[in-house]
């Protein structure tokens, strides 16, 4: 089930920073019909701290409704505060999310310890297979491999979303882990040397602008062409590399924003992207042809 290409979905608002229901459904239904393998609302790039539990949950039934069970839905449920994650988890559940992502608790920085009791309580308390989300960068914590294979023997615990950025321990994991354990690259930019060493693919920032592409790079690596994968690859990296130009999800929306597809609306604390940035990622969409896709807004 979680093989191949992810999306990490953009929330986008309007103008009064409202959800904007109507540009989730647009962004779902061009998402699957470009074919991507899953959908992952209400993680981090989905803006999900500045979201009311109300809204989280809404966007999970949105996305559930256009999934129409023709790919899986794996909902973001993580936080600092195990109880609230254990809560959130068990309303998408019954929501009829396929699978709950959740970063590791961030700002009170548990030991090792912490975090697989934080996540060992998360998995006895919903059935859904849970993904883990190790992004150090922004968590503060790292989940270590040791702790990443203790949690890998919890039943329930299915795999792991890597962007700690260390190519050496992600070998680590996948020489550790057992081997029906997804092992899926959190940055889009370092996804192929992750799926040489054994990963599974990737949940993906720019698969919001290009579905197809990120899928077919996924399916090309699983594939073992590395090659064809390794130019598609570089043809899109310039892509890859201004998403984060910026905090994430910043420089995605407002490419989504500039390609017609969402408003460039973001919640406090996140602003606009400096002009200067917003000329960067013009410039690298209409490189790329990007900014020809404005069809995709009236679909």
């Amino acid at each position: 089930m979680f093989t191949g290409c992810g999306t990490a979905l953009v929330t986008p608002f309007r103008r009064d920073l409202s959800l904007d229901e109507e540009a989730l459904r647009r962004l779902l239904r061009r998402q699957i019909d470009a074919g991507i393998d899953f959908l992952v609302p209400c993680g981090t790039t989905g803006e999900s701290p500045t979201l009311s539990h109300e809204e989280q949950v809404r966007v999970v039934k949105i996305t559930v409704e256009e999934a129409r069970g023709k790919v899986p839905v794996v909902a973001g449920a993580g936080g600092n505060n195990t109880a609230h994650v254990v809560e959130m988890a068990r309303e998408f559940a019954s929501c009829g999310a396929n699978c709950i992502l959740s970063v590791a608790p961030y700002y009170n920085k548990p030991t090792q310890e912490g975090l697989y009791q934080h996540y060992k309580a998360l998995a006895e308390a919903v059935s859904l297979p849970i993904i883990l989300y190790n992004i150090p960068g922004r968590t503060g914590v790292n989940i270590e491999p040791a702790t990443l294979v203790r949690l890998a023997q919890v039943g329930n615990i299915v795999g792991v979303k890597e962007a700690s950025g260390n190519i050496s321990q992600m070998a680590t994991i996948l020489a550790a882990v057992p081997k029906d354990f997804a092992v899926l690259s959190g940055d889009d930019g370092i996804t192929l040397p992750l799926m040489a060493l054994g990963g599974r693919g990737m949940i993906s920032v720019a698969s919001n602008e290009i579905p197809a592409e990120m899928a077919h790079i996924a399916k090309l690596a699983n594939a073992n062409d590395f090659a064809a994968a390794r130019e598609l690859h570089n043809r899109w990296f310039p892509l890859m590399e201004v998403n984060f130009i910026e905090t994430n999800p910043i420089p995605v929306k407002s490419a989504l924003a500039l390609m017609g597809l969402c408003e460039p609306v973001f919640r406090l604390p996140l602003v606009p992207p400096k002009s200067e940035n917003l000329a960067k990622i013009r410039n690298v969409l209409e490189s790329t042809g990007l900014l020809t896709q404005k069809i995709y807004a009236a679909s």
